[in-house]
């Protein structure tokens, strides 16, 4: 497990870039050749108000080579069946580069509208001339929204715009609850008690969520003010949010096929302990390494989404991990289905339905939420997932942190069958008062 994170940590921290609305780089005559208009950036301006300021460092060479910016609306799939001279005649802005700077506002649009961003030249559709000289330009492009005070001063596009303010208020919910509920947990972990493996493993993970909604809020904070942010930053949430997600499949799993396996041993058999059966432990470390892999797959394939950890899931990789969580719930249905179908006591009963009710939670609400997202507009889908998934799966572990809390219930349950849930922690005073 902790070469699997390991690896995880290496992948994420070496393939990040530095991606953001602000945009540095060069323009090559060879490039725009080649791809028919070099590629620039993608960005989703709002209604109205929206600017774009290009820089180059030479203005001479930029006249000299006729450099110009195309700006395309929503032309991804047509633009790649054009010739290039019909490809350039298509574009809806054309900027001539023939100063230092250049500042372009966007034609007012009834919706939030991507724009494609590509470069141009004298030379783009010229495949047999020699481009003179072998000099490329350097150049900076900032892409604005208009603020709440209408000026064009704000660098998220459309569909990124509210995530900043939900990191943040997402950051004080935790804050809040982690002043309320620490002294309690931190007196349940430190007297042992049935389930204490379960509730570390449950704070970890969402230790882990509580990390990576940091590392975006700090990353979005300074993206709000120069448009690049802290990559890094970004890199690193993504990695918490992974390391969470496997740690609550392992946890989930490890219960789930601990159950099932553990139904025909005498209840004297065993202590209450985490279930170490080849066949459990085969499950949920194959379970684990799977999502581990899509995840990291997933990651590759959109590497044009800056800002968050959940994406509109048009991928391969995204349409097997949200076909993997849907299996894992159908897998965990059959097994509480089978137990509680035989099962008489009601507090077990009651027990297992609540755990089912946060596990589907946890584990549908992402394939639900990007089916529901086709009913909004192309701006809202990424936010709709982005938040909803997050919310639902804080609300799941609210869920399961009140089951396994529980004075009563859980108590009750665990003193009943020393073997119906293994996923615990044996100790000599587990009897004491939890």
């Amino acid at each position: 497990m902790s070469y699997l994170l390991a690896t995880l940590a290496a992948v994420l921290l070496l393939t990040s870039e530095a991606s953001g609305k602000t945009v540095t780089g060069l323009f090559k005559s060879e490039a725009a050749r080649q791809q028919k208009g070099q590629f620039i950036t993608k960005f989703m301006y709002q209604a109205g108000n929206g600017l774009l300021v290009c820089r180059v460092d030479s203005s001479t060479l930029a006249k000299e080579r006729e450099s110009r910016l195309l700006l395309y609306q929503d032309m991804d799939s047509e633009l790649d069946n054009l010739s290039c001279s019909e490809r350039l005649a298509k574009a809806d802005v054309t900027i001539t580069l023939s100063q230092e700077e250049h500042n372009q506002t966007i034609p007012r649009q009834s919706l939030p509208t991507a724009w494609q961003i590509l470069y141009a030249d004298r030379y783009t559709c010229q495949e047999n001339v020699l481009i003179a000289g072998h000099a490329d330009l350097d150049f900076t492009v900032l892409l604005f929204n208009a603020d709440s005070a209408g000026n064009p001063l704000e660098h998220f596009s459309a569909e990124e715009a509210g995530l900043h303010s939900f990191y943040f208020l997402l950051l004080l919910a935790y804050f809040i609850a982690c002043c309320i509920y620490i002294q309690p947990l931190y007196q349940a972990l430190r007297k042992g008690g049935p389930m204490h493996t379960v509730l570390k493993v449950l704070t970890t993970a969402l230790a882990l969520q509580g990390c990576s909604a940091l590392c975006n809020y700090i990353h979005l904070a300074r993206y709000s003010r120069d448009g690049i942010g802290l990559p890094l930053m970004g890199s690193l949430a993504e990695f918490w949010d992974m390391v969470s997600q496997v740690s609550m499949l392992y946890m989930l799993l490890s219960l789930c096929m601990g159950w099932t396996l553990s139904r025909g041993r005498k209840p004297q058999s065993r202590p209450l302990q985490w279930e170490q059966s080849p066949a459990s432990t085969a499950v949920a470390v194959g379970g684990v390494i799977t999502q581990a892999v899509l995840l990291l797959w997933e990651q590759y394939s959109e590497s044009e989404s800056e800002h968050h950890s959940y994406h509109a899931q048009q991928s391969v990789a995204g349409l097997l991990l949200m076909a993997l969580r849907v299996g894992l719930a159908l897998l965990l249905a059959s097994i509480l289905y089978q137990i509680i179908s035989t099962e008489r006591s009601t507090l077990k009963r009651d027990f297992y339905l609540s755990f089912a009710k946060g596990c589907f939670l946890w584990f549908l609400c992402h394939p639900i939420l990007v089916l529901m997202s086709v009913i909004f507009n192309e701006h809202q889908k990424e936010k709709v997932v982005t938040m909803g998934v997050i919310l639902c799966q804080s609300i799941s572990m609210v869920i399961l942190y009140q089951l396994f809390l529980s004075r009563s219930l859980y108590w009750e349950v665990s003193s009943l069958s020393s073997v119906s849930l293994p996923l615990t922690m044996s100790r000599t005073n587990h009897r004491a008062r939890y």
